[in-house]
């Protein structure tokens, strides 16, 4: 790259250089992206319909993926399991039949679903023959595939992400933002309001917000209000960090010519104060998803979020609620994997884009 070339370049631009070579930050939004991607087609990527029971299959440990059947080369393939009770301990397991290998198909058909509720498909990306059924992490204990049920619980705990934090953004930039710009009793006040909400205990709060929430709203309208929750508590460190950075920006020469040449205020502080710290904002909302991941992942863990038969990673997490279960049926666990890769693939790619957003640093 030409010296010339740098020091002419526009802020986005050097940006993107700076991201790029960041190799951790790259590999991890390329993992965000295939987990986004996983979520939006999750009924293709799942094995199984995910509330479908089986209950000759209750707490059935992973399949186990082979390539070798009676010495030679096969194409992979899994044994199909008998149950039974052990007569001592009476815990259930299964046995494999190392008889008849199930070769595993791409594109077999399976249980139908609709994709995005819409279009009416039996092809799923992996399975079995035969109306086998292929249960690469296991079941639960009504039999449902668990890794189904992964699959689709990502389209509900990453999605609340990102809408928790769209609305944080809204409410922080525009009540930051008027609070920095004009100040006086204004800001007093919004300060005073943040200093409140702020004041109150975050799981207490948790608590008593979920509890308003009626026991006979439908998962689309718990959902939503779980979103607002999770983001009418968030909002209050993201205007507090506008406020300071307005208050940093409205003396400056551009900002003063801008209200000396009649500019609305609210164009001014849109238009010409806010992109001058579009980066930092960027950075904070990577950061904050995350934390709004965690938030629903912990309430619904408590039972005082989401609650079944919504899907989604915090709710899969009850059934792992006491040491039985985790000493007997450890897969039950395997939410928790996912929720760890995503918390930490979003603090990767964070890091990454607070380095680019000051390019000329070395």
């Amino acid at each position: 790259m030409r010296e010339a070339e740098f020091y002419t370049a526009s802020q986005w631009r050097l940006m993107t250089w700076k991201f790029l070579e960041h190799r951790l930050a790259v590999c991890a939004l390329v993992i965000i992206l295939c987990l986004y991607l996983t979520a939006l087609f999750c009924e293709f990527l799942s094995p199984n319909d995910p509330y479908k029971r089986d209950a000759t299959n209750s707490y059935a440990p992973p399949h186990r993926i082979h390539l070798i059947h009676e010495g030679g080369l096969h194409r992979p393939f899994v044994y199909p399991r008998t149950p039974h009770t052990d007569p001592e301990t009476l815990v259930k397991d299964y046995t494999d039949d190392t008889s008849q290998p199930l070769t595993i198909r791409v594109l077999p058909q399976g249980d139908p679903y609709r994709l995005w509720g819409m279009v009416r498909f039996r092809r799923h990306l992996l399975g079995l023959d035969n109306g086998e059924r292929l249960y690469p992490l296991g079941t639960d204990r009504l039999g449902r595939c668990l890794l189904s049920r992964i699959l689709y619980g990502s389209r509900i705990s990453l999605s609340i992400g990102l809408v928790g934090v769209t609305m944080t953004l809204v409410l922080g930039i525009l009540i930051g933002g008027i609070s920095g710009y004009y100040g006086g009793l204004i800001d007093t006040c919004i300060q005073r309001l943040i200093e409140i909400l702020r004041s109150f205990p975050t799981i207490p709060l948790w608590l008593a917000l979920s509890a308003a929430v009626p026991a006979t709203w439908s998962p689309v309208q718990v959902y939503f209000c779980m979103t607002l929750i999770i983001a009418l508590i968030g909002w209050t460190g993201l205007a507090r960090v506008v406020r300071g950075k307005i208050l940093a920006l409205r003396e400056e020469d551009y900002a003063v010519a801008a209200r000396v040449a009649g500019v609305k205020e609210t164009s001014i502080l849109l238009r010409h104060l806010v992109p001058g710290f579009t980066s930092h904002l960027i950075v904070t909302v990577t950061l904050a998803i995350p934390e709004m991941i965690l938030a629903e992942t912990s309430l619904s863990f408590l039972r005082l979020g989401l609650r079944p038969p919504t899907i989604s990673w915090g709710v899969l997490l009850q059934d792992a609620q006491n040491i039985r279960a985790i000493a007997l049926y450890p897969w039950l666990m395997a939410p928790v994997f996912f929720v760890i890769v995503t918390v930490l693939v979003f603090n990767f790619m964070g890091d990454g884009l607070r380095d680019a957003a000051d390019p000329y640093r070395n």
